[in-house]
């Protein structure tokens, strides 16, 4: 078991670390996108500096990367309903072996090995583990990017606010209807690193000197 999740975060992590924005960048524009805009290698860098187009395409890649790392650590572990006791809260193998995988290609889109740990914020990598482990509460979240980026034309708050929307989501599901609490510390988790990676963001909105999309 311990060998499994192991491999489980292994390949999580170099899933999670494949730059999708680097390379589209330098294939289709002929750029190195880190040397661009934000810096980062996330869709909404590669929006600005090489078209909206290859941005979605960028975006949908950097989810399925990370959905698939979620499904695999499934496979590899297995449907096994063993658990172990963490805090006095029985956790499931299976679950937990999502959840480490979610956070290892997190870990791998925002610090990728291929990219010399230079990528992007974590906020794709992140929606794409909750669509395959809390789908609820990732569509929900994914919805509130998206109106909150296109109405305020800032991509850091919607990702912000749908983050901590998916979140707030998670509490009542896990309350009322048993949904496995290692999913919450999850999220939990992810939503201050992503506060985080966001920092120099909410410093300019505060300031009202944010980049806009388009």
């Amino acid at each position: 078991m311990i060998a499994g999740f192991i491999a489980v975060a292994v390949v999580a992590y170099l899933l999670g670390s494949i730059p999708f924005g680097l390379i589209i960048g330098k294939l289709k524009g002929g750029v190195d996108i880190r040397e661009h805009g934000s810096g980062k290698t996330g869709a909404t860098n590669v929006m600005r500096t090489v078209g909206t187009r290859l941005g979605v395409l960028t975006l949908v890649l950097d989810v399925a990367k990370a959905t698939a790392a979620v499904v695999l650590a499934t496979i590899i572990i297995g449907s096994d309903n063993g658990t172990s006791i963490i805090g006095g809260v029985p956790v499931y193998w299976q679950h937990a072996a999502q959840v480490v995988a979610g956070l290892a290609a997190v870990a791998g889109h925002n610090w990728p090995v291929f990219a010399k740990f230079k990528g992007g914020r974590g906020v794709t990598a992140y929606f794409g583990t909750l669509f395959a482990i809390y789908p609820p509460a990732g569509i929900f979240g994914a919805q509130v990017v998206a109106i909150a980026a296109l109405r305020s034309r800032h991509m850091s708050l919607g990702s912000i606010l749908g983050a901590s929307a998916a979140l707030c989501l998670m509490i009542p599901l896990t309350i009322v209807y048993g949904f496995p609490p290692v999913y919450l510390a999850y999220g939990s988790v992810v939503v201050v690193l992503l506060v985080f990676q966001h920092l120099d963001n909410i410093r300019r909105l505060r300031q009202g000197t944010e980049r806009r999309l388009w």
